[in-house]
């Protein structure tokens, strides 16, 4: 190692070989993953092998990349970890077995930012010319932009969305304005309005702003009507287009948000106002562009794009990075895309906030005059002067954020209990809407194990696991027809769809791990669930399962969820053994019967996280909140477990601080996609 390197490293990183085992010990503690090091260690054997000097800085830049990649961030921000590491990091993690001798926050506090980024100018290893790191001469595995490290493969992702985006909001698509104000009018009449008085029609808007660009962004909460705006999007796209019909495709994150969209749609096509040509089949986004088998990459891309004139994406706010990039890299130059999702709910759980980061302005519009006078003289919708913006950028005037739910009209606690956490209100503003005024809220301050509350819960046959497991129990009898056993099946699915316990840690007492097991035993005390000898492993009538990784051999989609029910077999005893039954992701009213031994990546589900519950909606949500606060509990973790429901909302918070905590607390993900 040169004198200067060493001149510049702090005293407890005297050489490389001390910096691995810190790094060590932090692995050891569960703080970083084996991942983390294992890349560190290979960028040292590296400049090894190439007999060039590496700062122990460096190194440790890269495992803490690493570590960032797998909580979601696209990058290490450097300023920030230096400033707030703990934050940054969430270093120390929930569970922790031990504190290492040297933690990453008194390791940081001798670093300074300048010693950090001279330490990552290292021509082998990372690339710190933002302009030329695409085309540098050594494939270097992180790229230095700015202040922000990353692993190149992410940095490429990010690069390749902005430029990609950038390049259809500069390409204006022409309109013909005055054939467009006709059709809004048609499928927007006057008398069919039921905005708030004074205020747009943000639908109307919507589409209105969308047919004058290659790319745009419909985003807004629960009930705003999204889906519906798209379709009708879509029918005014038809109207205007001039020769033959347009080329549509739907596609959505996971199996399970594909399907609501498809039935979303169906419902909706009938309109008399709408024309005929929408499709209603939507795929999912890893089937849209063709997955190869044991490859991360599609079938379609630059050299094969997809053969559409329009890609409309559902709940976006679940597709991450690496995706993002890839269906970009899909499209065709001319192709539209039109994405549709909550800005407020949780990220991806992949690196990347890409719907999040690109409305990270939308509340606020940043129209242009031009914009909205253009807008006004051809829908008759005028904008509020505090929407419009003489700095407005490119990307704020593709932009439409609904503002008016009509989803919770007949429960309206829940729409105000979203909107309270989701702009951070007082905690006796929140506790205010639990007092009595909303039958729809309910706040159980129980701990979930070893309280009659929460066991009553789990068990009601009205409102509970009880409902589903009722029709479980009405078994068809043997000489039924195949018929009779799909409509049995559908029928138990749909009820089980009615109540979901959502949990906001994976592991701990409150952690769905332990929580599945205790809901199993609940279940089992009251006689709800039966557990025979026989029963192979942990396969039983009534269990729930999602699965957890795409499977495109049985064609079951990550988020696809099953119950697990006896079926006819001849061979087996009583004439009856266990099967999966899902419904067919391409077609909603089929029923697929898997065999247990043929899911490899499946949980129970009786809960599941928040994370895992996005892209569903069920009659009736419980969400449990840890006895302690947690760098996990975020505003958006809460709001997204909220607008889970529809008709009913169970808060089981023993500590109202804790809920208090997770209100006050954003998301953060490391990132540089603004456009």
């Amino acid at each position: 190692m040169s004198d200067a390197v060493l001149h510049q490293t702090p005293s407890a990183l005297t050489t490389n070989r001390e910096l691995l085992d810190i790094l060590h010990s932090w692995v050891k503690a569960d703080w970083i993953r084996w991942l983390d090091v294992e890349f560190a260690e290979f960028l040292y054997q590296e400049a090894q092998a190439a007999a060039q000097d590496v700062s122990p800085l460096l190194l440790l830049a890269a495992a803490l990349c690493s570590h960032q990649n797998g909580h979601g961030h696209l990058c290490l921000d450097l300023q920030l970890c230096l400033t707030s590491p703990d934050r940054v990091l969430l270093l120390p993690p929930e569970h922790t077995s031990h504190t290492p001798a040297i933690t990453p926050a008194a390791l940081l506090r001798q670093i300074s930012a300048e010693q950090w980024i001279s330490a990552l100018r290292q021509d082998l290893l990372c690339a710190t010319d933002a302009q030329t790191a695409t085309t540098h001469a050594i494939n270097t595995p992180l790229v230095l932009d700015h202040s922000r490290l990353y692993l190149r493969r992410f940095w490429l992702y990010e690069q390749q969305i902005k430029q990609s985006l950038q390049q259809k909001l500069q390409t204006a698509v022409a309109v013909d304005e005055q054939r467009l104000a006709l059709e809004l009018d048609t499928l927007f009449p006057a008398s069919a309005r039921s905005n708030t008085a004074g205020s747009p029609d943000w639908q109307k808007t919507a589409c209105t702003l969308s047919a004058r660009s290659g790319f745009s962004i419909i985003t807004g909460g629960p009930g705003t009507g999204k889906t519906t705006t798209v379709v009708k999007l879509l029918s005014l796209l038809q109207s205007l287009h001039s020769s033959g019909e347009l080329r549509i495709k739907l596609a959505a994150p996971t199996g399970k948000a594909a399907a609501r969209l498809s039935a979303s749609i169906s419902a909706q096509v009938t309109s008399p106002n709408l024309v005929s040509a929408i499709p209603n089949e939507v795929t999912t986004l890893h089937r849209l562009l063709g997955p190869q088998r044991h490859s991360r990459f599609f079938k379609h891309n630059a050299s094969n794009p997809l053969p559409v004139d329009v890609v409309v994406i559902d709940e976006a706010s679940m597709v991450d990075v690496e995706m993002m990039a890839q269906l970009l890299d899909a499209l065709p130059a001319q192709a539209r895309l039109i994405l549709l999702g909550d800005k407020d709910q949780l990220a991806s759980v992949e690196a990347g906030a890409v719907l999040g980061s690109l409305c990270a302005r939308a509340n606020e519009a940043h129209y242009l005059p031009a914009t909205a006078a253009w807008a006004q003289r051809v829908s008759g919708e005028a904008i509020p002067a505090h929407l419009v913006d003489e700095r407005g950028r490119a990307l704020d005037q593709a932009i439409t954020m609904l503002r008016y739910s009509h989803r919770f009209g007949a429960v309206p606690g829940i729409g105000a209990l979203a909107q309270a956490v989701n702009r951070g209100a007082e905690l006796s503003d929140i506790e205010t809407l639990f007092a009595g005024q909303h039958t729809e809220l309910t706040w159980l301050k129980t701990p979930a194990q070893n309280s009659s509350a929460f066991d009553k819960l789990v068990c009601d046959e009205t409102k509970g696991f009880g409902f589903y497991l009722q029709r479980v129990a009405r078994c068809p009898s043997l000489n039924a027809t195949p018929t009779d056993w799909d409509s049995w099946a559908d029928e138990v699915l749909t009820a089980h769809s009615s109540f979901q316990i959502l949990a906001a840690l994976r592991q701990g007492e409150s952690g769905v791990e332990a929580l599945n097991d205790h809901i199993k035993h609940i279940l089992i005390k009251q006689q709800l669930l039966t557990i025979k000898e026989n029963d192979e492993e942990d396969w039983y009538i009534g269990r729930p399962v999602m699965i957890t990784r795409n499977n495109y051999t049985l064609g079951l989609m990550n988020g696809d969820i099953g119950i697990t029910l006896p079926y006819p077999n001849p061979a087996a005893p009583q004439g009856l053994s266990l099967r999966v039954a899902f419904r067919d992701t391409a077609n909603a009213r089929q029923i697929r019967w898997i065999l247990p031994t043929r899911l490899q990546h499946i949980e129970t589900i009786f809960a599941m996280t928040v994370h895992k519950s996005q892209g569903s909606e069920f009659t009736h949500t419980a969400l449990l909140l840890p006895a302690h606060k947690s760098a996990v509990l975020t505003r958006e973790l809460v709001y997204t477990g909220i607008t889970r429901a529809s008709r009913q909302f169970t808060l089981m918070c023993a500590e109202a601080s804790v809920l208090e905590h997770a209100v006050k607390t954003r998301v953060f993900r490391a990132g540089g996609l603004e456009l």
